[in-house]
């Protein structure tokens, strides 16, 4: 029995359906992927509205008063703090652990999907989920008075850098769901953060602390964040204090996501 040699047309038809769909694409269609898997994962979301907000209350009520015959904005000055317990550790981190676990990200990998993009369409849904975050926290401010001096704009931008610091953060996550695979190593993920928050001007101005915690202060890189997220509130457009805080985050992230790659790589090359 003959067979009848493939036609031209047949030929450059399976080679449309072989090609790749591209970098962007593929970034978009894991992006998607995780954004629509949010709703299915409500415990690692609504945490991180509802803490942000008991604190912020607490902090309110507890010190307030203390500040009030100082004409200094309490309130205002704690919103930054309540925004960055919201957007940090948030990632899909445990999204990711779980496909490694279940051999999905074994089977994405011999597909004609970029490589990079599986990585990098899990922080674009972070993204996306870290800057959503901030809303409720930002109402709750408004709420009880809490202005932006640096007006509308100032408030964009104050979501846009709220949003690179959690992003820049889930680079930690990302790093030790590569490397280990185990999904309570990630769990703990958010300790990491501790250490940062709680040496940097969190309840009282960074000009009243002395001695030795003033000198780790100085060399804490949320010290900058929140210094740049209260002057967008409290003071204005201060472009120094404001590019110190960006770029503050920026080292977070160059040093974050340089380790989420290499556990990438590591992690494709063993496969």
């Amino acid at each position: 029995m003959s067979v009848r040699p493939a036609s031209p047309a047949m030929t450059a038809a399976a080679e449309v359906s072989a090609r790749r769909a591209g970098f962007i694409i593929d970034t978009l269609t894991v992006a998607r992927r995780a954004v629509r898997s949010i709703p299915r994962d409500p415990e690692t979301v609504i945490p991180a509205i509802l803490f942000p907000a008991f604190f912020f209350a607490v902090n309110i009520g507890a010190f307030q008063d203390l500040f009030k015959q100082q004409e200094f904005d309490f309130k205002a000055f704690q919103v930054p703090v309540a925004i960055i317990f919201a957007v940090t550790g948030i990632s899909r981190a445990m999204t990711l652990v779980l496909d490694i676990q279940g051999g999905y990200f074994d089977r994405l990998g011999m597909t004609p999907v970029t490589r990079f993009a599986l990585l990098l369409g899990l922080m674009v849904a972070d993204f996306a989920l870290v800057v959503a975050l901030t809303v409720p926290v930002l109402l709750l401010g408004f709420i009880v008075g809490v202005r932006f001096e640096s007006g509308p704009l100032g408030m964009l931008l104050f979501i846009l850098i709220s949003g690179m610091w959690g992003l820049a953060f889930a680079g930690f996550p990302y790093f030790i769901a590569l490397k280990t695979g185990n999904p309570s190593a990630v769990n703990l993920s958010f300790l990491i953060f501790m250490p940062f928050v709680f040496l940097a001007p969190v309840f009282i101005p960074r000009e009243a602390m002395t001695s030795w915690l003033a000198t780790i202060v100085a060399f804490n890189p949320v010290t900058y964040l929140l210094d740049a997220l209260r002057a967008l509130i409290m003071e204005g457009w201060d472009w120094p204090v404001i590019v110190k805080g960006i770029l503050a985050v920026s080292g977070v992230g160059a040093f974050s996501f340089t380790l989420a790659l290499w556990a990438f790589k590591g992690r494709v090359t063993r496969r």
